[in-house]
């Protein structure tokens, strides 16, 4: 009689629960109202999973085919840190020439000199034409571009040695606009500059450009010089003096934010959207950097890696592909964390751009969950049966 009474005592008080669920607080409609009141509806099959998929063991095997991305070199262009390249004259320079005589009477300087500083005339800025000359007064025109000062000035005393008397020359670069590099993309001021003589490395360019604007662990850099273009991470040109290479003339330098992340889901101390710290981030400091298994919750040995994988690789891993089509298949790469030795394969497993981590729940997890959930139950109905047992004492007058 008594569980009678208490079935019955759950029942009634459960009752105007479900009766009210309409009038309480809600955000919106809730998923069955939804599907419901829908006046179409396509249905997944719930015994099929929605995509075909592989699911890959990491081993040693399989880790070969997925080795750490190989960075390129800005040595490619065939350069090394040794002297800076040199600046000669171009189209489109700006110079002045200044011309002197031994004595007064000559060419340029008249023999009644009067007040006059020396014996020396300085000509108007000239910019050299597209022909790549300048014009000197009895010199005729002369050719400039590809020559140095030093050279420039030895064939204009030339060109004058039979007119002028014992004439030299002193040419001054005003504008080197031929001799000039572009730094474009995120930093803090864009710009088209002048190569400094002494010469000019990538990250000189990029301190003259005010810096960058994006976090230098997710910067790149691109240097395209002679129709090749050759992009490395900004944190490598950093690191490595040997990829601060000097830059020349007609250089393109585009520095551009590339950022890279990963997302981490189930037992782990962080979930949600994280970015990669590292330019060959493993597998190893993904779980570190997402908290690393929850002790509390995580199975070791079901660690997965979401991820599309070009059919080319597929097919070298023997897998069913068809490299003709071109496109990426789902796979799930599993790490077992309980083998010790996973750890070293987790360690060298290269993390890509969009992965997805997810660490399982262990059995026991599940388990628990359920007999939380009946023990919630079994203490509302106790506390259901014990209120009902106080109302009716109360009702007698016990």
């Amino acid at each position: 009689m008594l569980k009678s009474a208490r079935t019955v005592l759950l029942l009634t008080a459960v009752a105007p629960v479900f009766s009210a669920c309409q009038t309480l607080p809600r955000s919106g409609p809730d998923d069955q109202a939804i599907v419901q009141k829908a006046a179409v509806r396509v249905q997944a099959d719930p015994g099929k999973p929605l995509l075909d998929y592989a699911v890959v063991d990491l081993t040693p095997q399989i880790l070969s085919y997925f080795p750490l991305a190989k960075e390129d070199s800005l040595s490619g262009f065939g350069v090394s840190r040794g002297a800076a390249p040199t600046l000669p004259i171009g189209v489109g320079d700006v110079v002045t020439v200044t011309l002197f005589e031994s004595a007064s009477g000559g060419l340029f300087i008249p023999a009644e000199a009067g007040s006059r500083p020396g014996n020396y005339i300085t000509l108007p800025p000239q910019t050299v034409d597209r022909n790549g000359n300048i014009s000197i007064p009895y010199g005729g025109s002369i050719k400039a571009s590809g020559r140095s000062t030093t050279e420039l000035q030895r064939r204009i005393e030339g060109s004058l040695a039979n007119r002028a008397i014992e004439p030299q020359a002193v040419v001054q670069l005003v504008s080197s606009r031929s001799n000039q590099v572009s730094i474009l993309g995120d930093v803090n001021l864009p710009a088209q500059l002048e190569i400094n003589p002494a010469g000019e490395r990538i990250l000189d360019v990029v301190a003259r450009a005010n810096g960058l604007s994006t976090p230098g662990v997710e910067t790149l850099v691109t240097l395209q010089r002679g129709g090749r273009t050759i992009t490395v991470p900004f944190d490598k040109v950093v690191r490595e003096p040997s990829e601060n290479i000097f830059v020349y003339p007609g250089d393109t330098i585009y520095v551009s934010r590339e950022r890279r992340t990963y997302l981490a889901f189930g037992a782990t101390g962080l979930n949600g959207r994280i970015d990669f710290q590292e330019s060959n981030l493993s597998l190893a400091e993904a779980v570190a950097q997402a908290g690393g298994l929850l002790d509390s919750r995580a199975d070791p040995g079901q660690v997965f890696v979401y991820r599309l994988v070009d059919a080319a690789t597929l097919a070298r891993m023997g897998l069913p592909a068809d490299v003709k089509d071109g496109r990426a298949f789902p796979v799930i790469f599993r790490a077992n964390l309980r083998d010790p030795s996973s750890f070293f394969l987790a360690q060298t497993f290269p993390m890509r751009d969009r992965d997805i981590l997810y660490i399982s729940n262990a059995d026991s997890v599940e388990l628990l969950k359920v007999l939380n959930i009946v023990n919630s139950a079994t203490a509302s109905v106790g506390d259901a049966a014990a209120d009902y047992s106080v109302a009716r004492a109360v009702s007698r007058g016990d």
